[in-house]
C-alpha cells in the first residue's frame, strides 16, 4: 500500500514586529484612556471622543502598527460607533448623535473635491506606467546631458522637476525613476554601492520632496489642505496661485539640494566613459513614440493649461478638469487605456486613507475638538498676540519635528492641518491672512528630507540598496537646514510681499 503523501505545510506568516504589536496596544490604550477621562472644560463630548480617535491614529501612523489602508477603515468604523453614542449639538435635549450621523461624519471625507482629484491623480500615474511615457520623458532629458557626473546629477533633478507637472502623484514619479536609475549604474559599470549611485538615487527621490512644496498637484498631501481650506472657508486655491507660491521656494531649493548632495557624496569620477552612448542606446531601444504616447502627452499638456489657467481664462476647477481627463483617458479609441490596466497597481488604499483622514480632520473641526487643542496650543506657545512671522516660524518648527515619526505626508496633513487652522483662527493677530499662512505650513509638511521613513518615495529610493540609511540623514539633515533658512528669508520678504500672511491694506 502506497503512502499517501503529507501535504506541504503552509508558510508560517511572519511574526509582526514588536514595535508594531506595541504601537496598537499604546493606540488602544491612549483611545481608552482619553476616551474615559474626566470632562476637560470647553471640551465636548464628541470633541474627547475625536481626541481618543485622534491619539489613536497619530500613534498607528506613527508606528505603521497596522496597513495604512486598514487603519483608515478602523478608525472610520471608530468614528461611527463611539460618536453614535455621544450628544449631537444640533439636537434637542442633548440626544445622542445615532449611527446615520456619525456614519454621514466618518463618510464627510469621501464627497471632497479633493479626493476626486487624488483618485484621478492615480489614474494618470497608471497610464504613464502604461504608455511608458514617463520613463521616454526621462530618457529624452538624460539624453540632452553630457557625461559628466555633475551634469548627470541635475539631469535626473530635471527630470523630477518635469514629472512634477504631470505625474501627480511622488511615490509614482520616484517608482519611475528608480529603474532607469538603477539601469544607468549598471549600464555605465559602476559600483552599486559607489558615492555616485547613491547621489543619484537620493537626489532623484529629494527633487520629488521639493517640487511638492511648489506644485498643487505633485502630492496627495497638498490636496488634504486645499480640502480643509474649501470646507472651512469656502476658498479654493488655484494651481497658479499655489505655484506663485511655492514654486520660487523650490527652485531655490533645488539649487541648495544639488550642492548640498554633490558636496556631501562627492562623486569618485568626474565623467563617465561612454554615459551618454549608454542613454542614447536605451532610448532608441523603446522606438518611436506611439500613437497612445502621443494621445497622453497631448491630453496631458491640455489638463496642465486647463490647471494654470483657472480663474484666468476659464472657471473650471482644478478637480473637475482632472476627471473629464480620466473620462477621455478611457474611452475606447480616444483613451489610451482600458479599466483593466487603470487597476493594476492602483493605490486604493491611499485615496481610502485620504478620504478617511479628510473625515477626521471635519470631525476635529465640528466638534470644536481642533478649536479646544488649538487654545492649548496658542496658550502654552503665547501666541496670542504673537506676530505672522513668529507664527508661521514657531508652527513650522513643530512640524518639522513631528514629520521624524510620521511615514506619510498624507496622514501628517490629515492630522495636523485642521489644528493648524484652529490655531490660526484662535490668535488675535491682526490681520492674519488663515488661508494664506495654512498653505505656507503645508509646504513645510512636505519636508520629509531626513529619515528614509518619512516618505514612501524616500522608502523605494532605501530599497535600491545604493545606500546607507546615514547617507540619507546626514544630507537631509542639510536640506532641512537649507529649507528653514529659506522659510526664514521668504517669510520676511517674498511671501508678505505677496500678502500670504498677512491681509494687504
Amino acid at each position: 500500500m502506497n503512502a499517501i503523501a503529507s501535504p506541504t505545510p503552509a508558510a508560517a506568516p511572519a511574526p509582526v514586529p514588536i514595535v508594531k504589536r506595541a504601537g496598537l496596544v499604546a493606540a488602544l490604550a491612549a483611545l481608552l484612556a482619553i476616551v474615559w477621562m474626566p470632562a476637560a472644560q470647553g471640551l465636548p463630548q464628541a470633541g474627547q471622543v475625536m481626541l481618543a480617535i485622534l491619539a489613536f491614529a497619530v500613534i498607528v501612523w506613527m508606528t505603521e502598527a497596522l496597513d495604512y489602508a486598514v487603519s483608515a477603515v478602523v478608525i472610520g468604523a471608530l468614528m461611527i460607533f463611539l460618536l453614535a453614542y455621544t450628544p449631537d449639538a444640533a439636537k434637542p435635549a442633548g440626544a445622542d448623535m445615532g449611527t446615520a450621523a456619525a456614519l454621514g461624519l466618518a463618510l464627510s471625507g469621501f464627497a471632497s473635491s479633493a479626493v476626486a482629484l487624488v483618485a484621478a491623480a492615480c489614474f494618470i500615474a497608471a497610464a504613464m506606467t502604461a504608455t511608458g511615457l514617463d520613463r521616454r520623458i526621462a530618457l529624452v532629458v538624460l539624453s540632452k546631458v553630457d557625461a559628466r557626473t555633475n551634469h548627470i546629477v541635475i539631469g535626473a533633478m530635471t527630470v523630477g522637476f518635469l514629472l512634477s507637472f504631470i505625474v501627480p502623484s511622488t511615490t509614482a514619479r520616484v517608482a519611475c525613476l528608480m529603474p532607469i536609475m538603477m539601469g544607468f549604474i549598471l549600464a555605465f559599470k559602476v559600483d552599486k554601492r559607489s558615492r555616485f549611485a547613491a547621489l543619484l538615487v537620493i537626489t532623484a527621490a529629494q527633487t520629488a520632496s521639493v517640487w511638492n512644496v511648489g506644485i498643487k498637484t505633485a502630492a496627495a498631501q497638498n490636496m488634504v489642505a486645499v480640502g480643509f481650506i474649501e470646507k472651512q472657508f469656502g476658498v479654493n486655491i488655484t494651481w497658479t496661485e499655489w505655484f506663485i507660491a511655492g514654486a520660487p521656494f523650490s527652485a531655490l531649493l533645488s539649487v541648495a539640494l544639488y550642492f548640498v548632495m554633490t558636496r556631501m557624496l562627492k562623486p569618485e569620477m568626474a565623467e563617465i566613459a561612454g554615459g551618454k552612448a549608454t542613454i542614447r542606446q536605451q532610448l532608441d531601444a523603446i522606438g518611436p513614440m506611439t500613437g497612445r504616447e502621443w494621445k497622453l502627452l497631448v491630453l496631458v499638456l491640455a489638463l496642465l493649461g486647463f490647471w494654470s489657467t483657472e480663474k484666468v481664462l476659464h472657471d473650471f476647477d482644478t478637480s473637475s478638469t482632472t476627471i473629464a481627463a480620466i473620462a477621455l483617458m478611457l474611452l475606447p479609441r480616444i483613451g489610451v487605456m482600458d479599466w483593466k490596466e487603470s487597476q493594476r497597481g492602483f493605490p486604493w488604499g491611499t485615496v481610502v486613507l485620504f478620504a478617511v483622514g479628510i473625515s477626521v480632520g471635519t470631525a476635529l473641526l465640528r466638534t470644536d475638538a481642533a478649536g479646544w487643542l488649538a487654545n492649548l496650543i496658542v496658550h502654552h506657545l503665547g501666541l496670542q498676540q504673537a506676530g505672522a512671522f513668529a507664527i508661521l516660524m514657531l508652527l513650522s518648527l513643530f512640524l518639522i519635528v513631528i514629520h521624524l515619526g510620521f511615514a506619510s505626508a498624507t496622514a501628517l496633513a490629515s492630522t495636523m492641518i485642521p489644528i493648524v487652522i484652529s490655531v490660526l483662527t484662535a490668535v488675535q493677530t491682526p490681520g492674519l491672512n488663515v488661508v494664506g499662512m495654512t498653505m505656507l505650513l503645508q509646504f513645510v509638511v512636505s519636508f520629509g528630507f531626513i529619515l528614509p521613513v518619512n516618505a514612501p518615495q524616500n522608502m523605494i529610493a532605501y530599497g535600491t540598496d545604493t545606500f546607507e540609511a546615514r547617507d540619507f540623514v546626514r544630507t537631509g539633515l542639510a536640506i532641512t537646514a537649507a529649507a528653514t533658512g529659506l522659510l526664514v528669508v521668504f517669510a520676511l520678504t517674498y511671501w508678505p510681499w505677496m500678502g500670504y500672511m498677512t491681509s494687504k491694506g
